[in-house]
């Protein structure tokens, strides 16, 4: 029997992939990358056409020898890592890695894991595309040298630690002109006037149009006060009538961005969030036996492709009719046009297999997998079916030269969105007319020249608002339509400018911070190639052209290597004059104890707010991951005053608990431990117990009058009385015994746990 070994990159895949090719197939997996450039060196020779230096992975050196034993052992090899430039570079590492077993190796790929596909895809094998790997590294050399070159000089110019990114630069830079325009924007004044108009049963709302058919924006009070005088006490006549049909073809079916932006509207999900769970999907769900077993949900969620396959065409085309009726099939398949720039290997992101309606196998799924496979699945059905169909109609008002107008829709037929209909950009101050399915917005039956009495006519007074912060899906939505990144960078894009602490979350949106700014103004001085779009969506087509093999890896570094270094040296001959500070973030918290504002610092555990008077003043906040004071973090006075110095004892928050310190801190050093109130009464004297805690922070209960009544104890007081004497039961319990007894040491009452029982 023929030994044959599969190497996956994730473990996710293994049941699945292991299950449809049997027990002659061994199945393993790379877990990602197992070679890379060294992190403490450049790892580039630039002068050698630019040679990249790798190295085995830390931590990689058991699954390294794993993967050569079981290489040495087999009789064929086939890297089975993901379809795409980065799984393709991972094949090519993996047959260095194993030397000269690698001869017997050969590359496979599977766009959905299913059993068909994973068969047929045995069957194919291929050699590895140099092409793909070569682009790969392309992309891979270009940050390395823009990261390893460009972030010595922030680390002297701004401050150590810092790093800058080819791509990730571009993507602060963006956020943070956004942010320019905001605070830039002056509000235009202008003004709505809104009739309502009445005619027998009738009731109509109209907004101001303008006047003689000529659109007319209203911008000051006077202007609405002369349209007010002119239409006083005047009939509104219906001077027009405009019917029509509008058709709604549906979106295609989901790309890589298209459900991360989707996913942010619909479902509130970060990127990072909707990629884990369609990993998961692709990579396989048990249904359990009654639908065999493990199976790939949806095809390779990597892609920028609407390309789909004739095959799942067909199978939609059949389920919509049998579900629907054919009213809902349009007479040909729908091909949707990929953009020119699109990595065609793959297919749109689609449903493996129609038959697993998301209702049919929900139970199998976690509430946030389901979310995503029915966002899916809908969107590739509905892309499958007829138009929608909306009758509409325009009514014009005229009264004394001046038009009103009403617009209203009824839903014809419901087409494609009988199981989908897309969201509206939340990010967009888009005027685009917006229909709702689920309901019509009818007018009355009007007929020209009918006589309207206005019930009330308002004038509202309204100011142009300034453009939205970018959020996750408008960013890459930016960031796709700019042909900067791939598929596979979008969410590592915004993690890493999130991680660096350039931008930050702002509920959904995304805003620069300080050092953002900072850094995205010396880059805009001394590397404005790197932050042009322009220029990043050419890199971006070189790699692309590189993966066609059009171009050679090196003629593309090396164009680009000839500008960077003449930026680079001539930042580096002004490095002498460059001193930045990073002004202090400041907030809208006011410190209690001295009045001034607080500013935004790092922590060992995170972003806080300080008091700027440090170390005058050391009061401080935590702050929660929005950037508001997390609850309890308000300073609390005590009910005593420190019998040192005389000044407030204050709440703070420590390690072991709670505590009181002296406000005076560090000049007074005082502290006191809280007690805390059990609700059980001292049975000596009747007063409070406490809970206390030593200077080692064990913890102990005493009388809240300690030391005038001695009664303390290490053990847990109770509410129970001693059957024997009516003394109070304390409970001993640690990892050797578990019991109870009597808190008088003459009395002998003791009660045993053992298990949990007495």
């Amino acid at each position: 029997m023929a030994n044959n070994l599969v190497i996956l990159e994730s473990p996710g895949k293994i049941g699945a992939v292991k299950s449809y090719l049997g027990s002659n197939y061994k199945v393993i997996a790379s877990v990602g990358h197992v070679r890379d450039l060294p992190k403490s060196t450049l790892g580039i020779d630039i002068d050698n056409s630019f040679e990249p230096h790798y190295i085995n992975i830390r931590g990689k050196g058991d699954l390294i020898k794993e993967l050569r034993k079981e290489a040495k052992n087999a009789d064929k090899i086939f890297f089975a890592t993901d379809p795409d430039r980065e799984g393709e570079a991972i094949s090519w590492h993996l047959a260095a890695i194993i030397g000269d077993d690698a001869k017997k190796a050969k590359r496979v790929t599977f766009n959905e894991i299913t059993k068909g596909a994973v068969k047929e895809a045995i069957k194919h094998p291929r050699s590895i595309d140099m092409n793909l790997v070569n682009s790969q590294q392309a992309r891979r050399i270009l940050d390395r040298i823009v990261g390893y070159q460009i972030s010595p000089f922030l680390w002297k110019t701004v401050k150590s630690g810092l790093s800058a990114g080819r791509v990730q630069s571009v993507a602060t830079k963006i956020i943070v002109e956004r942010e320019d325009e905001i605070r830039s924007f002056i509000p235009a004044e202008y003004w709505n006037i809104i009739a309502e108009l009445k005619h027998e049963n009738k009731c109509v709302v109209a907004h101001y149009y303008g006047k003689n058919d000529k659109k007319i924006k209203i911008e000051n009070k006077e202007q609405a006060d002369k349209i007010l005088f002119d239409i006083d006490g005047k009939e509104f006549v219906v001077s027009d009538l405009k019917k029509g049909v509008k058709r709604r073809a549906p979106q295609p079916p989901f790309i890589t961005s298209t459900l991360q932006q989707e996913a942010s509207r619909k479902l509130n999900f970060q990127s990072q969030r909707t990629m884990k769970i369609a990993q998961e999907l692709y990579e396989g769900v048990n249904l359990g036996s009654e639908l065999g077993g493990v199976h790939g949900l949806i095809t390779y969620m990597r892609t920028d492709s609407l390309r789909v396959s004739v095959e799942a065409q067909s199978s939609a085309r059949e389920y919509i009719s049998e579900k629907y009726g054919d009213e809902y099939l349009p007479e040909k398949a729908r091909v949707y046009k990929s953009k020119s720039n699109a990595q065609d290997a793959h297919e749109a992101i689609r449903p493996s297999k129609v038959a697993f309606e998301p209702s049919r196998i929900k139970k199998y799924l976690t509430t946030d997998q389901y979310k995503i496979y029915k966002l899916i699945w809908d969107r590739f059905l509905a892309s499958q079916m007829s138009s929608a169909v909306i009758d509409t109609v325009v009514a014009d008002f005229e009264n004394n030269g001046h038009i009103f107008r009403s617009s209203g829709y009824t839903v014809r037929f419901l087409g494609y969105t009988a199981i989908y209909t897309e969201s509206n950009d939340t990010n967009s101050n888009s005027d685009d007319e917006q229909f709702s399915f689920e309901k019509n917005n009818t007018l009355p039956v009007l007929n020209k020249g009918e006589q309207f009495t206005a019930n009330s006519i308002d004038a509202i007074q309204r100011f142009t608002e300034p453009p939205l912060r970018y959020d996750e899906a408008s960013l890459i939505k930016f960031l796709e339509e700019k042909g900067i990144g791939r598929p596979s960078t979008y969410t590592p894009i915004i993690t890493v400018i999130l991680a660096r602490g350039y931008v930050v979350r702002d509920g959904k949106s995304l805003k620069p911070t300080q050092l953002g700014e900072v850094i995205t103004k010396i880059m805009n001085e001394h590397f404005p190639d790197i932050l042009n779009y322009k220029f990043t969506a050419v890199m971006e087509n070189n790699l692309d052209t590189i993966e066609n093999g059009k171009v050679s890896l090196e003629s593309v570094l090396s164009d680009f290597y000839k500008g960077f270094k003449k930026e680079l040296d001539k930042a580096t001959e002004n490095l002498k004059s460059e001193n930045v500070d990073i002004p202090a973030e400041e907030t809208d918290i006011v410190c209690e104890l001295c009045g001034s504002k607080m500013v935004v610092k790092n922590g060992r555990f995170g972003k806080f707010a300080a008091c700027p008077n440090y170390p005058k003043c050391k009061n401080t906040k935590t702050l929660d991951k929005n950037g508001n004071v997390a609850e309890n973090t308000t300073v609390e006075k005590a009910d005593f005053l420190c019998e040192i110095c005389g000044a407030d004892m204050v709440l703070r928050k420590g390690k072991f608990g709670d505590f009181y310190a002296c406000s005076n801190y560090p000049k007074c050093k005082n502290t006191k431990t809280i007690e805390a109130k059990v609700g059980l009464s001292c049975p000596k004297c009747g007063a409070d117990i406490v809970k206390k805690q030593t200077k080692s922070k064990k913890q102990f209960y005493s009388c809240s009058k300690y030391p005038q009544c001695d009664f303390s104890t290490w053990d847990t007081p109770t509410d129970r009385k001693c059957p024997k004497c009516a003394d109070m039961i304390l409970e001993k319990k640690n990892k050797m015994q578990h019991y109870f007894y009597c808190n008088n040491k003459k009395c002998d009452y003791k009660e045993e746990i053992e298990n949990g029982k007495n």
